[in-house]
């Protein structure tokens, strides 16, 4: 397995990670509601049952988004490369390894930090179409495109 599918998969089970907690916690939510229900009168359960609809309706905005991460992953194809940067790649740049997929926290794969950003973000879509040697500035500092996987 190449580095950058070590990135890849190590990105994906993140993401279904993320999927499971979330959905755990939503299941745990309806439960408590429909118990709640069976034993509760008056405002006090009125409130709470709102309250866990109101957090159910937070964990279901988080899992849709967990779920659109795992969608653009789910769509990258790990093994190929290009010669200009696409959603997939991965770049070196002053020796930081960025993967262009989506926003996603760092994580260190064989003791290698790796970022991984979204292209519309500042630094991906100065990135995106780019080749090797390319360089750019951000937040005042200088970065030269090293290589891309």
């Amino acid at each position: 397995m190449t580095f950058k599918q070590k990135i890849h998969t190590h990105y994906i089970q993140l993401v279904q990670d993320r999927i499971d907690v979330f959905k755990d916690m939503i299941t745990a939510l309806t439960e408590d509601s429909k118990n709640d229900a069976k034993g509760s009168a008056g405002d006090k359960h009125e409130t709470a049952l709102s309250m866990m609809h109101i957090e159910q309706e937070k964990l279901n905005h988080k899992l849709k988004e967990v779920l659109g991460q795992k969608a653009i992953l789910d769509k990258i194809d790990s093994s190929s490369s290009a010669k200009t940067i696409i959603v997939g790649s991965l770049v070196k740049a002053n020796g930081i390894y960025l993967y262009v997929s989506a926003a996603l926290p760092k994580i260190a794969v064989d003791g290698i930090n790796v970022i991984a950003l979204s292209p519309q973000s500042p630094l991906g879509a100065k990135l995106m179409g780019n080749q090797e040697g390319f360089t750019f500035e951000i937040n005042g500092s200088n970065y030269v495109i090293q290589s891309i996987q």
